[in-house]
């Protein structure tokens, strides 16, 4: 189920002292390669201020660097540095085992089939994300600045 993913991942994090979205920003920098912090909110469905702290977070770890575009050096691209994030392989490899040791269970007609599942899940997971982060960034900014919510007084 997604719960039982969802723990594993947050379990995988606490225990290399992360969390959850700290390493699934980690994955997407080493499967997407480099990115600006406004591509990696669109990749995470994070706020650009979340990201902005999020890679503050992983550059005090050293497991990313910010390098100036060389292109437009008003641009900053945060690159992964993959000699640090490798001191957690050993965190992967019983996990790695555990999941190898089932897939023999399946020919290759049947990995592929489910790798076609995985994929598409995770390509529709990624529009829906999209679209409900869009939906609710349009929400926050037609909301009047200074507005209150209810039931919230000004002092006199």
């Amino acid at each position: 189920s997604s719960t039982a993913t969802v723990l594993l991942h947050t379990a995988i994090a606490a225990k290399i002292g992360l969390s959850a979205t700290d390493t699934k920003t980690l994955d997407v920098l080493l499967r997407q390669g480099p990115c600006t912090a406004g591509e990696l909110a669109r990749h995470t469905g994070l706020t650009t201020a979340s990201v902005t702290s999020l890679i503050d977070r992983l550059e005090a770890r050293r497991l990313v660097r910010r390098v100036a575009d060389k292109n437009d050096r008003r641009r900053v691209i945060v690159q992964p540095v993959p000699e640090q994030i490798a001191s957690f392989a050993h965190v992967f490899d019983g996990i790695r085992d555990a999941f190898e040791s089932f897939f023999g269970r399946y020919s290759e007609a049947q990995l592929a089939t489910i790798l076609d599942f995985m994929t598409e899940s995770a390509e529709r997971a990624r529009q829906m994300t999209a679209q409900i982060t869009s939906q609710a960034k349009s929400r926050s900014q037609s909301r009047p600045r200074g507005s209150r919510s209810s039931g919230t007084r000004s002092a006199k």
